[in-house]
């Protein structure tokens, strides 16, 4: 199935950016401040258990590549590509489109991202519910 955006170049790449950085001080800080309560990335509660990668969002991600030709790739604040970075502003986490012709567009801020209440099932489905 191709999606098709308002422009009509087919999305084919969604890039979701967590407000952590990749650094082992930055993951540290980061999984010591979540469990504290001082730190919260909305991304990091659908995609991460406590110490791992939760499996039913990497099948949730095999999905849309096979179902529906988009990658979803995430990334921490500090190594997202440039053209990602420019495009959030610092407002993290965040989820960017690319399409076919290359363009970059918000797709999912924190207050939408943060909707889905840490369930990998309902960012899928409000994934696709944007995608469609």
């Amino acid at each position: 199935m191709e999606i098709k955006p308002v422009n009509g170049s087919a999305i084919v790449a969604l890039y979701g950016v967590y407000d952590a950085d990749a650094t082992i001080i930055g993951e540290v800080s980061y999984w010591i401040g979540a469990r504290l309560g001082i730190r919260h990335c909305s991304l990091c509660d659908i995609t991460h258990s406590l110490f791992r990668e939760k499996s039913e969002w990497r099948l949730n991600q095999r999905l849309l590549e096979q179902e529906y030709g988009v990658n979803f790739q995430t990334f921490h604040r500090d190594d997202a590509p440039d053209a990602v970075r420019e495009l959030a502003s610092g407002a993290y986490p965040i989820v960017i489109s690319q399409d076919s012709a290359g363009a970059f567009t918000l797709f999912m801020n924190n207050d939408e991202i943060s909707k889905c209440e840490a369930s990998a099932q309902r960012f899928l489905e409000a994934i696709i519910a944007r995608l469609s």
